[in-house]
């Protein structure tokens, strides 16, 4: 599978032409809806290893826009490291072996019901799943649970040897609520009570893994949810069930601040089976233009999390959406508009605006006015981008990712993921 930027002037059939594969084909893994219009610097996978070369191209040249070391292109074709390339000479590009990792997916139901395009992506993603996480079950102040609509999404899990992950937040009103989380993780009875309704909800529903994802906690109960964290593994150990939680991306044991400060890395290395780092979210839509997930932070928050826990307990945390900002950015201004990759690209094309890459983000933006004459500033994922982050799961060997969230248009993900990856199912 090759990653190809389009050029200017470029066609679909110049394309085909160049990797020698069928137009169709391209067509299909991209989903391209209006393939006669193309948008200049937009990414596209093409399902081949073949290439032909191009005026002024060497091995080297080949291997820098493919990422893959000259040397190995030099093997896979023996050709001398210094021998000339022809113009149109047909070249393979070595392909990766596969490697085994778990993928996991947030599935959102909004306004107290699950659509049905929300239950067809999950249906037709779960196959790429290790787990299926609905997200969430809301927790009173009495210890019992109020479900998510979840429809479908069991025995969509179980068709597709997809783990059902049950996700549980201090979520009050829309809110992450400080005083709930208070409540949750230093009332010992309320735990009690609490945690047999989990047990009991996981063994009715079918759930495997119990997810909690707690979010601005009190920074002085750091210790009181190490505890509970401890406690509840002892007890869903007993029934059978696996742990995991939610953390927000640090980069030091000692940052502080009202999402970071009761979030332990080190004690939830030890604690839980794994852990989700929320990794996106850099930029947001309460926040300026920029990069959603840029490698860079990213990796920081990864090598912070591999100092205090194993490899084996990490998911890398990916999102499956960008934002339009309209600009000027004004603190407690408008929001930025959520949207697909998918539709970041149509929204280029609409605007006849050309996709830039941000090289030291690893992510795609651009730029456009819209008719009002605002002018918009657009950051997304598309499979360069993504390829970063599949990179930095092997480099770094990480047991996986797990997406927020399903739901929104990203087929280059999909097709890029099998390619790459043997999904672990449970």
């Amino acid at each position: 599978m090759i990653i190809y930027v389009v050029k200017a002037g470029e066609s679909l059939f110049d394309i085909a032409q160049r990797f020698q594969v069928p137009m169709d084909q391209i067509i299909n893994l991209n989903e391209l809806d209006q393939p006669s219009q193309l948008v200049v610097g937009q990414a596209l996978v093409i399902p081949s290893n073949q290439y032909r070369v191009q005026p002024g191209e060497s091995l080297y040249v080949i291997g820098q826009k493919f990422n893959i070391p000259y040397q190995q292109l030099a093997e896979a074709n023996q050709i001398p490291l210094d021998g000339t390339l022809q113009i149109g000479q047909t070249i393979t590009l070595p392909q990766q072996p596969k490697v085994s990792k778990e993928f996991n997916a947030y599935v959102e139901p909004t306004g107290g019901e699950v659509s049905p395009e929300l239950e067809q992506s999950a249906r037709s993603k779960a196959q790429y799943l290790t787990y299926l996480a609905p997200f969430s079950y809301q927790i009173n102040r009495d210890g019992t649970l109020v479900p998510p609509p979840l429809n479908q999404f069991p025995q969509i899990a179980s068709d597709n040897g997809a783990l059902l992950m049950m996700v549980l937040t201090n979520l009050e009103e829309g809110e992450f609520s400080d005083e709930l989380g208070r409540i949750i993780v230093t009332d010992e009875n309320f735990q009690d009570q609490f945690l047999s309704n989990v047990i009991e909800t996981a063994n009715n529903v079918g759930f495997g893994d119990i997810h909690f994802d707690f979010e601005f906690l009190p920074p002085e109960v750091r210790e009181d949810y190490n505890n509970f964290l401890r406690k509840a593994k002892q007890r869903l150990s007993e029934a059978g069930l696996l742990l995991s939680t939610a953390l927000a991306p640090k980069t030091s044991a000692e940052q502080e601040g009202a999402w970071y400060t009761a979030h332990d890395y080190a004690a939830h290395g030890e604690i839980v089976d794994f852990v989700v780092l929320m990794t996106y979210e850099w930029g947001y839509s309460g926040g300026p233009a920029m990069a959603v997930s840029p490698i860079g932070p990213v990796r920081d928050v990864v090598e912070y999390a591999l100092s205090v826990m194993p490899s084996e307990k990490i998911f890398l945390g990916q999102n499956l959406y960008g934002y339009d900002w309209t600009l000027p950015y004004e603190p407690g201004g408008d929001y930025a508009e959520a949207l697909s990759p998918q539709a970041a690209i149509q929204r280029a094309r609409e605007n006849n605006t050309e996709i830039q890459f941000d090289e030291e983000a690893q992510a795609p933006f651009y730029f456009y006015n819209d008719q009002e004459g605002n002018r918009h500033e657009v950051w997304f994922e598309d499979a360069r981008s993504i390829q970063a982050k599949f990179d930095l799961v092997k480099e770094l060997n990480l047991r996986g990712i797990s997406y927020w969230k399903l739901g929104l248009a990203f087929p280059q993900n999909w097709v890029l993921l099998d390619n790459q990856f043997n999904v672990v199912k449970r």
